[in-house]
């Protein structure tokens, strides 16, 4: 992993300082919008707007680089970033900072498709499923680090609102300055969203729904903190272990994923966390469950993007598994742009606890689900036919998808080879 860091780190520092500045903004809002007076609705459609902007970008950035470039692409967007950010503290308005929030959504996922454009021209067969861990480790570092920062600023103020920008700003630089080439930029044209759900019911229903506990986790998790009165401090505590939990758990899931049925695993996974929403449901008041909550969703929640995806791949051939990937995330974005909506109308009917019932409810449909769809398909044999596991965050995009796919069918190659190599 330190060779694939050290072939890459211009990208890496700069992703990191990107997501710290993400990060970032998507926590400050909610306090930020509480302290203003914004009602639960109106920061709730704020909140959407951002996955609303990721997912027409994710649709349109791939052409704009294609007629203008990475570079060009790259510097535009960037500067929009930058220029939103500073915007937010002085149009303290819910229909401005919606309209930026739309901005800064299409933005950052234009800036992570060019980025990541450079990852997937950087990683080779023997690296791509390390780049893949590494830039996931960068992700969520990025966000950690950014609840940190917050907790040592001034919401009320403007200096956490300028931080981010200058982060966005200055992470361009180590990106643009590296002497790596321009890559050549292609992606698969994805499968319909018909066939997409013909091949796996489950992981489309899936992705749907972890889209809005997606959106849930970043986008309102500190309005929830802020109508249960907990401190600053206490809220990026709570959305730091969401994020830590996720980092952790990736891995000994995934590893799980490669040795069992891994519907059963999905049932599993879905179920826990579900019934870890229902802890600060059923017993409300008591920071230490709520984080235990937070970690036990995040936890869950993040890895069972990968292990979907995977999931999805076991009934694909390879060459149809790039090809899937787009439909998949364009699932999980419809999901992302309803859930803020959706819970934000629950905390306003039942009070700010409806943020853990919407949650459970999502986890768990996932996990009854599954256990629905096991009537209706049998299972396929875990030993021999299944996919590897690959970690992929779900702040990503299609690129990274797309580079995942690409080990899922290196892996496979390698395991067929070795089967045929095999004597009698």
């Amino acid at each position: 992993m330190f060779q694939v860091f050290t072939g890459s780190w211009a990208l890496f520092l700069g992703m990191f300082m990107l997501m710290i500045g993400n990060g970032l903004q998507g926590t400050l809002l909610g306090l930020r919008g509480d302290q203003e007076g914004f009602s639960t609705l109106s920061l709730s459609i704020v909140m959407s707007a951002y996955f609303l902007g990721f997912l027409f970008s994710s649709r349109y950035t791939p052409e704009l680089i294609r007629r203008v470039g990475h570079v060009r692409v790259f510097a535009a967007l960037g500067s929009m970033i930058s220029a939103v950010l500073i915007l937010y503290p002085v149009l303290v308005e819910p229909w401005a900072w919606t309209i930026g929030r739309v901005l800064i959504g299409f933005c950052f996922c234009g800036v992570y498709i060019t980025a990541e454009s450079w990852l997937n021209d950087a990683a080779s067969n023997e690296t791509r499923g390390k780049a893949l861990s590494l830039y996931m480790i960068v992700q969520m570092a990025g966000i950690v680090c950014a609840q940190f920062i917050l907790s040592r600023g001034d919401v009320s103020g403007y200096a956490l609102f300028i931080i981010p920008s200058v982060l966005v700003s200055l992470a361009f630089a180590p990106i643009l300055l590296s002497i790596r080439p321009m890559p050549a930029f292609e992606t698969t044209k994805p499968m319909t969203i018909r066939q997409v759900i013909k091949t796996s019911p489950l992981a489309c229903f899936g992705m749907f729904m972890l889209g809005g506990v997606f959106a849930a986790q970043f986008g309102m998790s500190a309005v929830y903190g802020n109508r249960v009165g907990l401190t600053v401090g206490q809220i990026t505590f709570f959305v730091s272990a969401i994020y830590i939990a996720a980092l952790i758990l990736q891995y000994p899931i995934g590893w799980l994923s490669d040795r069992m049925d891994r519907r059963r695993l999905i049932i599993w996974v879905s179920l826990i966390g579900g019934l870890g929403s229902l802890i600060a449901f059923l017993l409300p008041g008591y920071f230490v469950l709520i984080v235990i909550s937070g970690a036990l969703v995040g936890g869950t929640s993040n890895p069972l993007y990968a292990l979907l995806i995977a999931y999805m791949n076991d009934y694909l051939a390879k060459e149809d598994m790039a090809a899937a990937s787009g439909g998949l995330l364009f699932i999980n974005g419809l999901g992302a742009i309803m859930g803020p909506l959706i819970v934000g109308w629950m905390m306003d009917a039942i009070g700010a606890n409806g943020f853990w019932l919407f949650t459970a409810a999502l986890m768990m449909g996932v996990g009854i689900y599954g256990l629905y769809r096991s009537v209706r398909r049998s299972r396929l044999d875990w030993e021999g036919e299944t996919v590897p596991y690959a970690p992929v965050s779900a702040a990503s995009t299609q690129i990274v998808a797309e580079v995942a796919q690409e080990y899922y069918i290196d892996a496979e190659e390698e395991i067929v080879a070795d089967a045929t190599d095999q004597p009698a």
